[in-house]
């Protein structure tokens, strides 16, 4: 047990934490957190659902058919800032002096392929006439040219782009209008997530750009609403201060400032898991924020989309008639079998092989407990190397096989035989989810019951040049949504199109060929 002053439990209760959480969270520290064990990656056929044309048209009909009388919302993270965007930037601010050294010579020097690619692009950049018109300087060489482009970009008194929140940069050009990722997961919303005209989003948000994201809304919601005939309820949330993990120093004691209060860190996007629960839709898509589209593909993100929550309602329709029965009289042992049948076929459950020798109230209980429990349909994408948790079939510390999303983070790479589970993975997660919250009755699951406090992280930091571990919570799509059933499904690749780098702009599903 930590001793913790007044000061200290004044600090908690400020942030809504209690002195139990923090012991439990050193607890963990000193524990460990285990590796995840793979049984197998999940594959098309084993795990993974892979539709024909014909069948996604048929679940695309069923959810227009169907979603008329449902609650639908889109719930976007979009907290993060777009530092991590213009890095290569800030290091050619940093090392680059016009005055001294040509570009060319620069770019042999440091062999700086990402700004070499910057420059090629610049002029396709969306952003490249509003940053080119403020530039009031001359500039005598290329080298003094793009210094002077990129400071105007990220210096703090100018355009200070370093400190935006990604989702309200400049992502698409169309002729001299440049669209936002807010802008495009509005005209995303208007084509799958809207009932009776209207679509409700909710994008959770650092509380020091609620203000850019209100003034962006009021400037665009009447010429997005006129072109897509929907009438927008747009609400944001924070991430949580009680969602913040205690830090630690190399001997696992809470690591403290120089004025000697505890240190604190974000939870990381596992923490949204609360702002989640919030919600009360009946229909929930998630969808990063970064992840946008210009038109050209917009009609296949919708049909992928439209594809995922047909899945959702027709498999929870037969879900919630099977939990409506179970909730009444006894049931044959031929229904229950074929309850059972639905559990492993539809929904990806496992039962153990000592199932079949509980006696009929156990199985009953079993059962019960299965399929009272939210529901996940996720898109996953054919692995093309890009960075992100995949499709495994793990086994739990209580014997349990499941279907999660599992990141490389949390496997453990010096076991050869996990290693090549982890390598065989066909597919990965482009956070592309549909959720079912609620059960038969239209009540709200607690979702906070349905996570597994065993799937967060412990990393290594520093402060101020002091080494720290640092805990993240389970992820929102991992271990946060570990006890969900879940149903994998496979879509286009078009459908993924995420902005790591600033570069990744000038990829062809962001540049826009014709003028909306």
């Amino acid at each position: 047990m930590i001793q913790l002053s007044e000061r200290d439990l004044q600090q908690l209760e400020s942030k809504g934490i209690t002195k139990e959480i923090v012991q439990r969270q050193i607890g963990t520290f000193k524990e460990g957190i285990p590796f995840v064990r793979l049984e197998k990656a999940a594959l098309v056929d084993d795990g993974i659902l892979k539709f024909s044309e014909d069948e996604q048209t048929r679940m695309v009909r069923y959810f227009e058919e169907y979603s008329g009388p449902l609650s639908l919302l889109k719930f976007v993270p979009a907290s993060g800032a777009a530092s991590r965007m213009f890095k290569a930037l800030f290091n050619f601010l940093d090392a680059y002096d016009p005055d001294r050294e040509s570009l060319e010579d620069y770019l042999r020097r440091t062999n700086d392929a990402d700004l070499r690619q910057f420059w090629k692009g610049l002029s396709d950049f969306p952003f490249y006439n509003l940053v080119q018109n403020r530039i009031s300087e001359k500039a005598s060489t290329r080298g003094k040219e793009l210094y002077l482009f990129v400071k105007e970009m990220m210096s703090e008194n100018t355009l200070n782009y370093g400190f935006y929140p990604k989702g309200l940069l400049p992502f698409h050009k169309y002729g001299e209008n440049v669209a936002t990722p807010f802008e495009e997961h509005l005209i995303e919303a208007s084509k799958y997530a809207k009932t009776e005209q209207k679509a409700n989003l909710h994008f959770t948000i650092s509380p020091q750009h609620e203000e850019m994201f209100k003034k962006e809304f009021d400037s665009v919601k009447e010429r997005v609403s006129a072109k897509t005939n929907t009438f927008y309820q747009v609400e944001y949330s924070y991430q949580k201060p009680s969602t913040d993990t205690i830090a630690v120093d190399m001997e696992n004691n809470p690591f403290r400032d120089n004025d000697g209060s505890l240190l604190f860190r974000p939870g990381g996007h596992g923490a949204l898991i609360e702002n989640l629960n919030e919600q009360d839709a009946d229909v929930i898509f998630i969808k990063n924020i970064d992840n946008v589209v210009v038109p050209e593909v917009l009609e296949e993100v919708s049909d992928s989309k439209k594809t995922l929550a047909g899945v959702l309602l027709e498999v929870q329709q037969k879900a919630f008639e099977y939990a409506r029965l179970l909730d009444g009289d006894p049931l044959e042992n031929e229904k229950l079998r074929e309850i059972e049948k639905f559990l492993t076929n539809r929904l990806n459950v496992k039962f153990s092989n000592s199932f079949p020798s509980l006696d009929i109230t156990e199985q009953v209980e079993i059962i019960k407990d299965k399929i009272n429990r939210p529901i996940r349909v996720c898109g996953m994408v054919k692995n093309e190397g890009e960075p992100g948790g995949g499709p495994f079939w793990i086994r739990d510390r209580h014997d349990t096989i499941s279907l999660q999303i599992v990141e490389s983070a949390q496997v453990d790479m010096n076991n050869s035989t996990q290693v090549s589970i982890f390598r065989n993975s066909t597919h990965f997660n482009p956070v592309d989810l549909v959720c079912g919250i609620k059960d038969y009755k239209g009540t709200k699951y607690n979702l906070l019951n349905f996570i597994d406090p065993k799937q967060g992280f412990i990393t290594g930091k520093t402060k101020e040049g002091r080494e720290l571990k640092a805990l993240e919570l389970p992820g929102l799509w991992n271990g946060a949504m570990a006890f969900w059933n879940t149903i994998f499904v496979e879509v286009p690749l078009s459908t993924f199109n995420p902005v790591k780098t600033v570069n990744d702009l000038l990829k062809p599903s962001h540049q826009v060929s014709n003028a909306r």
